[in-house]
């Protein structure tokens, strides 16, 4: 069967499905709990990565301390997470699928844009676009911007993200979502992992919307 001929850019999401950002934002918040004297459940909070800095801080500091908490996670986090932090497997050859396939890549995440660019530029992995600071149906507007019809992430809100782009939702369960409640999300499709996203890719260019679940 001959592949199908179309414009093809797609979007990932950053912590949990290409990084595995865990041990370092731990260390961070362990840090920031060692500078503010303020006690943080680090374990606890890596089990429930996606969603904006703010939402995490809010379960441990009173709401007005939450902006310049916020901004001195940031400011710590370079020194403490980018090194710690891991690929996820099969996120180098994700993006080198896309690339391979004549497509573009670009990156919506909520972490904070100059840190996310900082984690790929340490990985090797290099979108071609990067856009921060957004979460759930906010993304939606990035992937319309750049015209991209499959997204790719491992939390309900990406799937919702994707939905609001009225882009075909891939889902990863590497994340905090299991794959039912990916599905019960709206996903299109629900992976295991990256690693089986260039297989699953080949069959989504022969017939757009068509690939099966895996």
């Amino acid at each position: 069967m001959a592949t199908m001929a179309f414009n093809l850019t797609v979007g990932f999401d950053l912590d949990m499905t290409l990084i595995d950002s865990r041990p370092g934002i731990r260390a961070c918040y362990l840090a920031l709990a060692e500078r503010t004297g303020t006690f943080i459940d680090a374990d606890l909070a890596v089990t429930r990565l996606g969603p904006p800095l703010a939402e995490e801080l809010i379960q441990w500091f009173p709401a007005e301390q939450v902006p310049a908490m916020a901004d001195l996670y940031r400011e710590m986090y370079p020194s403490i997470a980018i090194a710690a932090t891991p690929a996820m497997d099969g996120a180098r050859e994700a993006i080198d699928a896309v690339r391979a396939a004549g497509g573009r890549t670009m990156v919506v995440t909520a972490k904070y844009e100059p840190n996310a660019k900082l984690h790929l530029s340490h990985l090797g992995i290099e979108p071609d676009v990067v856009v921060g600071d957004l979460w759930a149906e906010q993304k939606a507007a990035a992937l319309r911007e750049h015209g991209a019809g499959v997204y790719v992430g491992d939390h309900v809100g990406d799937v919702r993200g994707a939905r609001a782009a009225g882009a075909f939702s891939v889902a990863v369960a590497t994340g905090p979502c299991p794959a039912d409640e990916l599905t019960a999300a709206g996903a299109d499709v629900v992976l295991a992992g990256l690693s089986a996203f260039p297989a699953w890719l080949s069959g989504y260019r022969e017939a757009p919307g068509a690939a099966s679940r895996a």
